[in-house]
């Protein structure tokens, strides 16, 4: 049983941000990367404020394992 559940939403969210940050890693040097950092910055902004967080009992600290769950469900490669 995972020890936390998390809304297919913020997954999704949390696997958009991985995918965009590896595609940002990988980008060539000068190559326009505006975009993503632009998404990069929205999708942090989003996955910071989803009501998930607010709920009482839930903390941030448990950021490491929405990124964790994010992956092992296979949504961080490209489709």
């Amino acid at each position: 049983m995972e020890p936390f559940r998390f809304p297919d939403d913020l997954l999704a969210l949390q696997a958009g941000w991985l995918r965009t940050y590896e595609a940002l890693a990988q980008a060539p040097a000068g190559a326009g990367t505006t975009s993503l950092r632009r998404r990069l910055i929205l999708l942090s902004g989003l996955l910071h404020t989803h009501p998930y967080w607010a709920a009482p009992g839930r903390s941030r600290a448990a950021a490491p394992e929405l990124r964790r769950q994010a992956r092992a469900r296979g949504w961080t490669t490209a489709a």
